[in-house]
């Protein structure tokens, strides 16, 4: 991999870190809202909260919750940026989608800038300042010295 050539290819890594951080606890706001009540609670509720099992709001507001924080925090970033940004794909194309084709459209405009934000996360990784970093993989055992 080359190294990086300019001051701005030596901060991607902490911008990237910056836009896991804000979109982590965007989506974590939006699963407490849903589940809990606050921020002004869950969509379409006046300030309540969405019923525990129902299927897919209360599911959707727990991986909102959980895949939140755990991006924000960095932690599984990867695994846990794939599983909402799939979540929100459905969010999209099972609930905004019928009622139009476009995002403007359909009210879907979160849905589907969650769903591509969490997707470029699988593939940059964390970025800087993550706490899945401070988690060392075990060392690989040392070469046999030659003979």
């Amino acid at each position: 991999m080359p190294q990086p050539s300019s001051t701005v290819d030596k901060a991607a890594p902490f911008a990237i870190g910056l836009f896991r951080l804000v979109i982590g606890l965007l989506f974590a706001a939006h699963g407490a809202a849903s589940l809990f009540g606050v921020f002004g609670g869950a969509v379409g509720t006046n300030g309540g909260t969405v019923a525990a099992g129902a299927w897919p709001s209360w599911y959707a507001a727990v991986i909102q919750l959980v895949c939140g924080l755990l991006v924000a925090a960095g932690m599984f970033t990867r695994s846990a940026a794939f599983l909402a940004s799939g979540s929100m794909a459905y969010a999209y194309f099972v609930v905004h989608q019928p009622d139009g084709l476009l995002p403007l459209q359909n009210h879907g405009e979160s849905s589907a800038l969650f769903c591509w934000a969490f997707l470029l996360l699988v593939f940059t990784g964390p970025g800087a300042a993550a706490l899945g970093s401070l988690v060392r993989r075990p060392a690989a055992p040392p070469a046999a010295a030659a003979a």
